[in-house]
């Protein structure tokens, strides 16, 4: 998924640390997040989600209305604005490449949201589901199940989910200082010398 350059999503900046907006960013997504509220109830009903996302990403119809019965978790048929700015957050660190610090930086959001049955527990199941919002590749996902499923019932509690975050957090940040280094000792291309034609005609 890539964010369509030129909509307002575009100009917002994600804290790479923590994933979230600054207050200034925040103020304005609220006001944005107004303006789609044509009904003036502080909520978008999935008309108004569909059309946003529409504008925004390059999602199909089938993701956009996924990820709203995600956030509409008291089936109301309409979502706040706390849902929207976690939704936007999702968004731009997907776009950033962002999406395993997130998911350690958010763990207990990220894992409420993706247990859908409100079992305290989430199967393998739940995450194909919504594998386009976090990019877990299928290993990722077998590896997930069968190093942090503790209890062996093929659900994990958020405490193996807490410990998968971390394991995925510091893969990420090895694979990031591995590729600092690589960069510092990677060899310096030699200049060719310059070959200076003389012209007789200097002489």
């Amino acid at each position: 998924m890539k964010l369509k350059q030129g909509s307002f999503l575009w100009y917002l900046y994600l804290d790479k640390l923590y994933c979230l907006l600054s207050v200034r960013n925040v103020k304005a997504l609220l006001e944005y997040f107004h303006l789609l509220d044509v009904h003036h109830n502080n909520t978008l009903n999935d008309v108004l989600f569909y059309h946003f996302l529409r504008h925004v990403t390059s999602w199909k119809r089938t993701q956009i209305m996924i990820v709203f019965n995600m956030l509409d978790w008291n089936a109301m048929g309409e979502i706040g604005f706390d849902q929207f700015y976690m939704l936007v957050c999702i968004l731009l660190a997907q776009q950033n490449h962002l999406e395993e610090q997130f998911i350690f930086r958010h763990s207990r959001p990220v894992f409420e949201l993706l247990d859908l049955d409100g079992e305290l527990r989430i199967g393998a199941d739940n995450f194909h589901m919504y594998n386009f919002l976090f990019n877990i590749k299928k290993q990722e996902l077998r590896e997930l199940y069968h190093d942090f499923d503790i209890t062996g019932d093929r659900r994990l509690n958020y405490k193996e989910f807490k410990l998968f975050t971390i394991f995925t957090m510091d893969k990420y940040q090895e694979k990031q200082k591995a590729e600092k280094e690589q960069g510092k000792t990677a060899p310096l291309k030699k200049k060719r010398p310059h070959r200076f034609i003389l012209s007789s005609k200097l002489f």
